[in-house]
């Protein structure tokens, strides 16, 4: 077959548009990669021979999925959102190069070989700005600044707040419990925030916020509200762990639960269903979230180099999963000893 084609650089999406097939089955066919049938493969080395393509103009395709090693708190969301990763990567026929780290210049020497890459958890600062020199898509999954101009995939923590506030003051508790344990992370100010949003404008309801070691110290904290007359009749605990301490907690002080008080989850993870009673919680779509991710960051590709207008934030709504730890405020209103 003679050349058709000189002067100028041949791109894989002239390839594809000339075989008919995708620009990644193109990637993958001429880089000896499985994934293509070998009628494909023989059309797309055809037609790159008829253009003119060289093999020295290849670049990097695949995508690149860095995660945060260091945030134990939230590692089963993070497997679950790296289960999504792949699974969509696999569907799409895109190579994924994958490490947990929090080091800066692993970060960056996983960039260097990615078409685009998906950051997940609280990289810092120096992170940020090795990645964003490079000038390729990038995909963030975690908390950024206000109006950053990068694109996110993210949960909806403020709108479950919302949700779960909703949801006990319907079953007639208006005194609440907000369990932050010993830390504030992001998420849970944000949680917190949603149900304070809707429990404020109750008249007749309160929110109280309960802080300490998550291993230990949760009794002397409700003795403390008690002392000022404060009598929960429900907890919301913004993970799935500290709801398993209150849950264990409340049953050794003589709770029934949900008779006497209950407890709600959120993340909807492992622990949520190996208790009993099983935890009513917020079930969060980590899988879903890295999927999402996958699919806008491949459309990043295809567009070209960055920066895009504008950035785009992606929710992916979470939703109560009712159990056995919740249930109507009891009739004789909050229980007085704890």
């Amino acid at each position: 077959m003679g050349t058709e084609r000189r002067g100028g650089r041949v791109t894989l999406q002239q390839i594809a548009d000339r075989v008919g097939v995708s620009k990644f089955a193109v990637s993958r066919s001429l880089s000896g990669k499985d994934g293509v049938s070998e009628a494909t493969r023989l059309r797309v080395e055809e037609a790159a021979e008829a253009l003119g393509y060289s093999s020295a103009q290849a670049g990097p395709h695949d995508i690149g999925f860095v995660c945060y090693d260091m945030d134990l708190v939230n590692s089963e969301l993070r497997m679950l959102v790296q289960n999504g990763v792949q699974r969509e990567a696999q569907r799409l026929g895109y190579p994924l190069r994958l490490q947990w780290t929090h080091e800066p210049e692993q970060v960056a020497s996983i960039a260097k070989l990615s078409a685009g890459l998906l950051l997940v958890g609280p990289h810092d600062r120096q992170t940020i700005e090795l990645v964003d020199a490079m000038r390729i898509p990038v995909v963030r999954m975690g908390w950024i600044s206000p109006l950053e101009p990068v694109d996110q995939v993210s949960g909806t923590d403020r709108e479950a707040g919302q949700a779960v506030g909703q949801y006990l003051l319907g079953l007639g508790h208006r005194v609440i419990a907000f369990v932050y344990g010993a830390t504030a992370y992001r998420g849970r100010k944000e949680r917190y925030h949603g149900i304070r949003e809707v429990t404020e404008v109750e008249p007749d309801a309160s929110l109280h916020q309960m802080w300490f070691e998550e291993n230990s110290g949760f009794a002397d904290a409700l003795r403390a509200l008690q002392a000022k007359g404060v009598h929960p009749t429900a907890f919301f605990c913004p993970h799935d762990g500290l709801a398993v301490t209150v849950v264990s907690e409340l049953l050794r002080l003589g709770y029934r639960i949900p008779e006497d008080a209950s407890v709600i989850g959120f993340g909807d993870f492992v622990a949520a269903t190996q208790i009993s009673p099983q935890l009513t919680t917020v079930r969060v779509h980590g899988a879903e979230m890295g999927a999402a991710g996958v699919r806008l960051l491949i459309e990043r590709i295809k567009q070209g180099r960055p920066p895009y207008e504008p950035p785009q934030r992606i929710l992916i709504a979470s939703k109560i999963v009712e159990r056995r730890s919740s249930g109507p405020c009891p009739p004789a209103g909050p229980r007085r000893k704890g």
